[in-house]
């Protein structure tokens, strides 16, 4: 269909003819012209763009109509070129429109035209604005790194785009690798590295990259790096210096690079400069590994070849080492030495340097310990232990371990590294000694281990604590030599106060701690416990009142000082000890010292002193807090007891119930009890009985009822008894008879025994109504819902004939309906279990019963058989118990009558 071929063409012409310049005629007319021939909608753009050729809108959709038109038609045909150059035609209008550069672009790839795309994107960076550039350059980029680009148009076109995008440098050195450019990549790095502003885009560390940059170095000719000003040795130290806490891979790109040269030897110092430069294991692990590789592939290298020539020439292990099998350094040293070495030789002295390498590894990571914290002590004692065989590298070791480490900063003990110092010196003397050797004066191992904990003591430790056990382990060392006397020459040295006054032990940090011996409580002890030893009573007694007068002295030093003046029998020197002691302290320091005090008196005087004991008790019990007051308080009434007036010891036992604490005032109930029962008579409880029942806490309280129980029973008083049981019961949940599982059998036996039916009933009652009262708190939450579980579960049943849930449930709830009428007719609690009474008996069968001896079961055992089904099973049977037959007496006329009126019946 050609244009102007109908009526609707006709009028479109008209309009376009009276206004050529309406965008939106043309734009119609193309829409309505949609379905024609590719040719007439190319001549209507033609001549819409004659018309209005600065229109984006038509330029644009003409360029995508013409490259549809040939998406499916060979690249060589000449309709691309068509589209080429109407591209050209609207680029000259159309020069600022990034779009219709990229489609371009775009289109000039597809056909594989380097130059030509080349230049087009070169024009489009040209022409447009530099905000604009990244959509040309992602284009760019793709072109560029096509296989088929010459490398050198993609490396100045990537460096062209490295100005616009500096940090973008990674994806270049990326392509130089992909392209084995190793020059360029090496600058890449180098310049990179010497950015101090370059941030990875990548996330990479500057140590990742020195790292990256170190391995290709290693790997490249030297004459290659030299010619481009690059020295790899000097960079790869550069960034050794750099880095010093992750320097493996780099040490070992340095090994590496040498290895490659031929420079074995030099390779091998790399190698052990490395190894004891490092400062990490995990650095180290990967040096002596790589290190033990290289030494491992040369020795085995070395053994094959000789292996392959000792098949053709069995002499060949005698033969001198090949000057190019030696690294040149190793043969100018060899040259120098003038030795001759055969390649066995050769071989073994490689083997043996494999061995002292795995030797050393244990040395080694010890020395990158302590290269890691110089002052570590615990490393420092594991060194000396890897060089136990060698008395002269232990001496060393310790030397510069004492000379290393600083006190302040010192992680551990250093006082420890003076004393095991001065130990080895000492077992060096004993050793000797053994072996039967002369000890020189100026090198005698007793004398320099002197001379070290002199030098020990002036050290300014960190803590009191070290320089006291400094001090005590050279008195040991006296004493283990037998020099007791030069021993307590030591300690006297080190416990000497240089000040007057009253002690200051206020903690001042810029006071050295030799001035702040004296409040080491460990030599205080140590000083007193060799004076006793060595010493005379006056001096050591003149030691305990030094300690105690500066405030050093500790409750075991004062018992100790105690005990020492009663073994010299010293009783009152002692006791003015323990009151010295008890001033000192407080509660509960002071309880050991008033025990061992008091004890010591009556020990002493028994009761000759009575009125002084009193007082000493007095003042214990003073202030004494209710967790340490039952023993003072139970002491102090045995000596009443056994020296004073026993009605004080029942003073002190009430004033003990109202000072020890809840748990413990029912042992001093049982004391007092008891000897007030063996001092006044059983009678004579009943006050205290009374008094525990009301202060003691509930769980106490059915003990204490069922004790006063039997007290009254024995006295004859049933109704007594019987009314503590009652009393009692309220404490006692019959469900769970926790506080006193045995008294409802308790009471069970004395109804049977003491009760009749009457007051048998109200135990009964009494059981129950107390369990109603422990079931109310957990009825609202426990009851309903354990109710509803058993509903549930009832519901989930059939029945006995296979009836379905439907069908039971009715006649369940029915059964549930009247059971509650049943209770609530006889006025019962529908929650609480049914309880049923058996028939009373009548006075005719109870007269029966009592003239015959033998209880009724209707009675009492129908009643506990009545009981609910949740109660506790007692296992008592009634038939067990012992029955005893009511007296005639108690019935009166009434028993007679009952006869009579038996014999007339019959």
């Amino acid at each position: 269909m050609e244009v102007g071929d109908n009526v609707t063409d006709l009028e479109f012409e008209e309009d376009l003819q009276r206004q050529p310049y309406n965008l939106k005629y043309w734009c119609h007319y193309l829409e309505f012209k949609h379905a024609a021939p590719p040719k007439v909608r190319n001549l209507l753009h033609e001549r819409a763009l004659r018309c209005l050729p600065g229109s984006y809108k038509l330029w644009f959709q003409y360029l995508q109509e013409r490259m549809a038109q040939v998406q499916h038609r060979c690249i060589d045909d000449p309709a691309w070129e068509a589209v080429n150059n109407t591209f050209e035609r609207a680029l000259v209008f159309m020069n600022k429109m990034p779009r219709i550069w990229v489609e371009f672009c775009q289109f000039l790839l597809k056909q594989y035209k380097i130059t030509q795309s080349r230049q087009a994107l070169d024009r489009a960076l040209k022409s447009l604005p530099i905000t604009q550039h990244d959509r040309i350059w992602k284009i760019y980029l793709r072109f560029i790194n096509q296989d088929f680009i010459p490398t050198e148009t993609a490396v100045r076109c990537w460096k062209r785009y490295l100005q616009l995008e500096p940090f973008q440098v990674e994806d270049f050195v990326d392509y130089l690798k992909q392209k084995q450019k190793w020059v360029e990549v090496i600058n890449c790095l180098v310049r990179v590295l010497n950015d101090p502003d370059f941030v990875s885009v990548k996330g990479r560390t500057k140590h990742e990259l020195w790292v990256e940059l170190c391995t290709l170095l290693s790997k490249q000719d030297q004459d290659l790096m030299l010619d481009n000003n690059l020295r790899t040795e000097t960079i790869i130290r550069s960034g050794i210096s750099k880095f010093p806490a992750e320097v493996g891979q780099l040490w070992c790109a340095l090994a590496d690079f040498n290895i490659r040269l031929g420079r074995f030897e030099v390779a091998r110092d790399v190698y052990e400069e490395g190894i004891t430069s490092v400062t990490t294991v995990k650095d180290f692990t990967q040096i002596y590994d790589a290190y033990a590789q290289f030494e491992e592939s040369l020795l085995t290298a070395k053994v094959h070849a000789l292996t392959e020539e000792e098949k053709t020439n069995p002499e060949a292990a005698l033969s001198p080492t090949e000057e190019e099998d030696c690294d040149p350094v190793f043969r100018a040293l060899i040259e120098v030495c003038e030795v001759v070495l055969t390649r066995e030789e050769d071989i073994d002295m490689r083997a043996s340097r494999i061995d002292r390498m795995f030797e050393r590894r244990q040395e080694l990571l010890n020395a990158v310990l302590l290269r890691q914290n110089p002052h570590n002590v615990h490393e420092w004692m594991n060194r000396v232990k890897l060089f136990s065989g060698s008395p002269e590298k232990v001496i060393a070791t310790y030397t510069e371990a004492i000379a290393t480490v600083d006190p302040a900063k010192a992680v551990g003990k250093p006082s420890q590294l003076w004393i095991d110092f001065a130990r080895f010196y000492e077992s060096l003397a004993v050793k000797q000694t053994k072996e039967g050797n002369l000890r020189e004066p100026a090198t005698d191992p007793l004398k320099l281990a002197r001379l070290l904990f002199e030098k020990a003591v002036a050290v300014n430790f960190r803590g009191v604590d070290e320089l006291a056990s400094v001090w005590c382990e050279y008195a040991e060392l006296e004493i283990r030599l037998k020099n007791y006397q030069a021993a307590h020459r030591v300690l006297k040295r080190a416990t000497a106060v240089n000040f007057t006054g009253p002690p200051d032990w206020k903690h001042d940090p810029n006071e050295p701690v030799q001035s702040r011996l004296w409040k080491s409580v460990k030599l205080w002890t140590f000083y007193a416990d060799l004076d006793e030893s060595v010493g005379t009573p006056k001096s050591t007694s003149a030691i305990y009142e030094k300690i105690i007068d500066l405030k050093v002295a500790t409750p075991n030093i004062i018992l100790n000082y105690a005990k020492f003046l009663q073994e010299h029998k010293f009783w009152e020197e002692s006791f003015r000890a323990y009151e010295k002691g008890i001033a000192l302290f407080h509660w509960p320091q002071v309880y050991d010292l008033w025990m061992a005090y008091l004890t010591s008196f009556l020990q002493r005087y028994k009761g000759t002193k009575l009125e002084r004991a009193r007082d000493l008790f007095e003042q214990a019990v003073k202030e004494v807090p209710e967790d340490h007051a039952k023993k003072l308080y139970l002491m102090y009434a045995h000596m009443e007891e056994t020296h004073g007036l026993t009605k004080a010891a029942m003073a002190i036992y009430d004033r003990a119930v109202k000072a020890v604490k809840a748990g413990q005032k029912v042992v001093i109930y049982r004391h007092w009890i008891k000897q007030a029962s063996e001092y006044f008579g059983v009678t004579s409880t009943r006050t205290i009985y009374e008094q525990a029942i009301e202060s003691l806490p509930d769980k106490y309280v059915p003990e204490m009822c069922i004790k006063y129980a039997e007290v009254e029973l024995a006295l004859g008083e049933v109704d007594r008894a019987r009314a503590l049981y009652v009393h009692c019961s309220q404490f006692v949940n019959p469900a769970n008879p926790v506080a006193a599982p045995e008294f409802w059998k308790t009471w069970y036996s004395f109804e049977v025994t003491y009760g009749n039916e009457e007051t048998f009933r109200e135990m009964l009652r009494v059981r129950r109504s107390v369990q109603a009262t422990f079931n109310t708190s957990g009825f609202v939450s426990g009851g309903i819902m354990g109710k509803k579980a058993e509903d549930a579960g009832k519901a989930d049943l059939g029945g006995p004939s296979g009836t379905s849930q439907e069908g039971a449930e009715p006649a369940a709830k029915g059964d549930e309906e009247e059971e509650d009428k049943k209770r609530k007719r006889v006025g019962q609690d529908p929650d609480l279990p049914e309880v049923k009474f058996s028939k009373p008996m009548s006075l005719e069968e109870l007269a029966k019963q009592s003239s015959s001896g033998t209880p009724s079961k209707g009675s009492d055992t129908a009643l506990m058989e009545a009981s609910d089904p949740n109660a506790i099973d007692i296992d008592i049977d009634v038939d067990d118990v012992a029955e005893k037959a009511l007296p005639q007496a108690l019935f009166g006329g009434l028993a007679q009558h009952v006869k009579a009126d038996g014999e007339a019946e019959a």
